[in-house]
């Protein structure tokens, strides 16, 4: 149905005849009497009434928006552990909640349009999952932007306005506010990565060949009608990464050549070679917390992946894990910042690995593992040590680090909670089962990685690390 008729289909239907209007004339007089008596005059909504979509049409199209905004957020979190360079590790973190905040407005809107959420969850889309694999066959993090930001994002910003244009303004009035919301978040988010690869570019990656991807998947998805599958459509591009080689996540936490890191042990003053400070001394304890922070870079590859391990187990799981994630990448800018207001390079001190190392070699049976090394080893930490370090910096005056604290201890007792459902999703071990094999696999991991001696291990009990071992070594 065309949409030339803006101005409204059912007015127009009325004003035909189609429909005969039994007004009463000295009723209208009195109206209209009224309506001159009235003394304010109040901004006239130019919107009509009329609309391009019914209920279902419209419900079929905002479900192809939510399974691409749901899939877009798995994809980039399956990124994380891959991406080398600071800056771009961090936005990730952040597009990766954008992405996924957007499916769940864009889900509950569709539980309006009379679907189920069991409905709205189960929704699949091989079309969209054949593009969103390709996509994922990035060679690098820059191929990995153009993808994710210049076709996919474009595009879904692109359909976004033009649904907003098509659909009734009155009638569908949610649905529009829907979608003017997420393109708030869309608008920073595509001019970053436009600055990004720009930079990219600039320090020497091969320009023609982003242009040739950019291209590839442009036609991909012109190949499956665009983002609301109702364009024409074009020849499928060939051949396809995907199909000679299917996409799996990576495993090893890269980082750019900025960084010095170490993953020999979990201890800053052994990495360092020797302490900065006296040990037990406040200012060891403030550096120590501000490195943690800035090191949570790993946190960001940590509930990444697991967003990309359980995708489609759960959504209330994956959207908790995404809006983690988020927040580990604030946590490390806390700390990347607050080094610089204590007068460091950030780079300049060593960036832990340790803990990262692990957690990314977990795939599968074991993501559950390293799920729980961070929620319940890692958090569980931070809360047990951080109202000691909140009332210290009061004491000592340090502003710094007492804002930085407070707001720190706030998102970890909400990752606390979360926690328990994403584990519950991920696993159905108990949870001392839970805890014993998470501290055997870090054990034999941090074995392998010479943070532990066997020497140190024969004289435990049990062969293994402790909670509080394992807290202290890998903790967040």
């Amino acid at each position: 149905m065309a949409v030339s008729t803006k101005q409204g289909l059912l007015e127009s239907a009325y004003r035909s005849g189609e429909f005969p209007v039994q007004s009463r004339p000295e009723e209208r007089q009195a109206a209209e009497a009224r309506q001159k008596a009235y003394p304010y005059r109040f901004p006239r909504d130019r919107r009509q009434l009329g609309g391009k979509f019914s209920v279902q049409q419209n419900a079929e199209i905002l479900s192809r928006f939510f399974y691409f905004e749901r899939r877009l957020a798995q994809a980039l979190g399956s990124w994380t552990l891959s991406i080398p360079d600071f800056e771009v590790k961090l936005e990730t973190g952040r597009h990766i909640f954008y992405h996924a905040d957007a499916a769940h407005q864009l889900r509950e809107r569709l539980t309006e349009q009379e679907m189920t959420l069991p409905k709205v969850d189960a929704y699949r889309n091989e079309e969209i999952d054949r593009f969103i694999e390709e996509m994922l066959s990035a060679a690098d993090a820059p191929e990995l932007l153009v993808g994710v930001h210049q076709v996919a994002g474009r595009a879904l910003d692109l359909a976004y306005a033009h649904h907003c244009d098509l659909t009734d303004p009155i009638t569908d009035a949610p649905t529009i506010r829907i979608l003017r919301r997420i393109r708030m978040d869309y608008e920073p988010m595509l001019e970053w990565a436009e600055q990004a690869i720009e930079a990219y570019i600039e320090g020497g990656v091969d320009e023609s060949r982003l242009s040739v991807w950019r291209w590839h998947l442009q036609r991909l998805l012109a190949s499956i009608g665009g983002v609301t599958g109702t364009e024409e459509r074009a020849e499928q591009p060939s051949p396809l990464r995907s199909a000679a080689r299917p996409y799996e996540r990576g495993t090893v936490p890269l980082r750019d050549s900025r960084f010095t890191t170490f993953r020999h042990t979990g201890d800053y003053d052994a990495a360092d070679g020797e302490p900065r400070f006296e040990r037990g001394s406040y200012e060891s304890f403030r550096l120590h917390f501000i490195r943690t922070q800035r090191d949570e870079v790993d946190a960001i590859e940590a509930f990444g992946t697991f967003l990309w391990d359980i995708r489609f187990k759960d959504f209330d799981a994956e959207y908790a894990l995404a809006r983690i994630t988020w927040d580990e990448a604030r946590h490390t800018e806390i700390g990347h910042r607050t080094m610089q207001a204590m007068g460091y390079n950030p780079f300049e001190l060593p960036n832990r690995l340790t803990s990262s190392t692990c957690r990314g070699e977990m795939t599968g049976d074991n993501a559950a593992f390293a799920m729980a090394e961070i929620n319940l080893f890692g958090e569980v930490s931070i809360l047990k040590t951080i109202n000691g370090l909140h009332d210290s910096a009061k004491l000592a005056n340090d502003i710094l680090l007492a804002h930085d604290s407070d707001y720190i201890r706030a998102d970890e007792r909400t990752h606390v909670r979360k926690g328990r459902h994403i584990l519950s999703v991920m696993t159905d071990l108990g949870s001392r089962d839970l805890e014993r094999r998470t501290r055997e696999l870090f054990t034999e991991c941090l074995v392998s990685l010479g943070a532990v001696t066997a020497e140190t291990l024969s004289l435990m009990q049990d062969g293994i690390l402790s909670r509080e071992e394992i807290e202290q070594l890998v903790g967040e």
